[in-house]
């Protein structure tokens, strides 16, 4: 008997960052401590690009929107940890919860200790785990052979680069590779291609742990055409993508929205209404679990059969 659903599993990891990472997040909440998101570091724009630049952390922004979109009870705390400031002084435009984040960084021994305390003041179950706790950024190599750095140039970029890379090279933390190398289902996207899903691969360790892994491996792609040089990227570019880093035959589904065809990727694209009512372009949270339950029980099915 294969399980049915998600709610049976002891480990479920997600890997990725921005609002896409926050929503898979937030309709899997349920699964509380089971549940671990390894979140993108790169980010080099808006309040958390000004904080790297001055104090040469990593980068907070996405781990900050993650956390409260795990927040299930809206209190003070969490209302403080998404204040942004406005005006034109020095705050104007920083987000208290990057600044609550990188002030508990300094106290602690590590960027994960912050993330912990944060998580225990907000009461947040699921762990958050950044992809590395020392900075880096995302570089673009180009078919011309430039070298672009920075994700806020490389979304600038008209058409997709030939490769990507992190620069400097940097260590995965160890929390996520034991995560991984428990899991039993890892879930990448959905989000910006380019600048959300692809920097944690870039890891070695982290492909190598996907690639060794015996969980069920789904790609949650967008509802819309990104902007930037990803929007350019079919989805059947993108299952290129991530294949060269984790594995050939390493995607098990395909999670893509009704009318995303691709004839080379049916033995693994799953379509479904995956949007909200109001907003299509955002994933409905009870529709993404309902379609990862079915990914689930296709997947023990065929295994079943094959014996």
């Amino acid at each position: 008997m294969w399980q049915k659903n998600i709610n049976d599993f002891e480990r479920v990891v997600a890997i990725g960052g921005g609002h896409g990472m926050g929503r898979v997040l937030s309709s899997l909440s349920f699964l509380g401590t089971r549940l671990t998101g390894i979140v993108t570091t790169t980010d080099n724009g808006g309040s958390t690009g000004r904080l790297r630049k001055s104090q040469e952390c990593i980068a907070w922004g996405d781990l900050r929107n993650c956390l409260n979109q795990l927040v299930t009870e809206p209190s003070i705390g969490s209302r403080l940890f998404e204040y942004r400031f406005t005006g034109r002084g020095e705050l104007a435009g920083h987000n208290l919860g990057n600044l609550m984040l990188l002030a508990l960084d300094n106290l602690c021994v590590r960027p994960l200790d912050a993330i912990r305390l944060i998580s225990d003041m907000l009461n947040i179950e699921p762990s958050l785990l950044p992809m590395s706790e020392h900075p880096t950024d995302l570089c673009a190599h180009t078919v011309c052979g430039d070298q672009i750095l920075g994700e806020v140039s490389i979304d600038q970029l008209t058409t997709p680069p030939r490769a990507l890379s992190l620069n400097p090279v940097v260590p995965a933390t160890r929390e996520a590779i034991d995560a991984l190398n428990q899991a039993d289902m890892i879930i990448l996207g959905p989000g910006s291609f380019l600048t959300s899903i692809m920097p944690p691969l870039l890891l070695n360790e982290v492909a190598e742990a996907i690639r060794g892994s015996g969980a069920i491996v789904v790609f949650i792609s967008n509802l819309v055409a990104e902007n930037g040089p990803a929007g350019k990227l079919t989805l059947s570019h993108q299952h290129r993508w991530l294949e060269e880093r984790i594995g050939q035959g390493r995607i098990d589904a395909i999670l893509a929205p009704e009318g995303h065809g691709a004839p080379e990727l049916q033995h693994c694209l799953v379509q479904a209404s995956l949007g909200e009512a109001a907003l299509p372009h955002r994933h409905d949270r009870l529709k993404l679990r309902q379609a990862l339950d079915a990914v689930i029980l296709s997947w023990y099915a065929e295994r079943d059969k094959a014996g």
